[in-house]
């Protein structure tokens, strides 16, 4: 049985390196990537517009209770 799996294995470890060594100097999905960066920055920005005062008064109270400066 371990020999079996063995050369299960070593069967599908040579099979997806020679599916890589095919591909030849892909450099992976760009298009996806700008994609992905412009929408996380879209969020960001939505959400900062949303909860700006929010998120001041959060940081606000997240020092002044660092400081000893709370209420």
């Amino acid at each position: 049985m371990p020999v079996q799996l063995l050369r299960m294995l070593s069967d599908a470890s040579l099979s997806l390196y020679g599916r890589l060594a095919l591909r030849g100097r892909d450099r992976g999905d760009v298009p996806g990537w700008v994609l992905v960066t412009i929408m996380s920055a879209g969020l960001v920005t939505a959400l900062w517009l949303v909860a700006d005062d929010k998120l001041k008064e959060l940081f606000n109270d997240a020092l002044d209770g660092v400081v000893g400066n709370a209420p």
